[in-house]
């Protein structure tokens, strides 16, 4: 057991040092992104399915709350949080528009729309970023492997350089702290 926790570890810190040498740029692009629409009074809208549906909700709380600084709340929601929403979408419509249509209803010409899917297969994702489009929302897409069609839909798209779920979803919510950390930077 002890061999296989160095292996695990090994191939996390494998997939952290990939996006340090390849993936800075698109961090602070994603960061630049969402401080210019919190400035302009837009909000983050985020959501995915499963650990991607978590990450969504430990990113939201951590702009309305505080990351690390004691400070005024910043406008960010988790679409994976209102289950009476999601299960009559889901009921009445299919699972596919649980997102999109929280996105036409709430989503603003300011807003940046962040999806996240690991293997960027997740239809209802997809469909919540074309959703965005439509509406003139910026949009981003955390994805890992080869990004699905997710990572082809999204005006900005992060691919994970991994295969493996539990490491693609370490590196995320990695990137979802940086981000928190810059936008209270920039903006507190």
């Amino acid at each position: 057991m002890r061999e296989r926790i160095k292996e695990i570890l090994l191939e996390s810190i494998q997939v952290k040092e990939e996006l340090l040498q390849t993936k800075i740029g698109q961090i602070l692009e994603i960061s630049e992104i969402i401080i210019d629409a919190l400035r302009k009074n837009g909000k983050l809208i985020v959501f995915g399915n499963g650990g991607s549906a978590a990450d969504s909700q430990h990113i939201a709380a951590e702009l309305v709350g505080r990351f690390k600084k004691d400070r005024s709340a910043l406008a960010a929601i988790a679409l994976t949080t209102n289950t009476s929403i999601l299960t009559s979408l889901a009921n009445d419509y299919g699972y596919e528009i649980v997102f999109a249509k929280q996105i036409e209803a709430l989503g603003q010409k300011n807003d940046v729309a962040l999806g996240i899917s690991t293997s960027g297969k997740a239809k209802n994702v997809a469909n919540a970023i074309k959703q965005a489009k439509k509406m003139g929302i910026k949009t981003i897409a955390l994805t890992g492997g080869d990004g699905g069609d997710l990572s082809k839909l999204a005006d900005l798209s992060l691919l994970v350089p991994s295969g493996v779920t539990a490491r693609i979803q370490e590196a995320h919510i990695t990137i979802g702290h940086i981000v928190c950390e810059l936008i209270e930077q920039a903006l507190c």
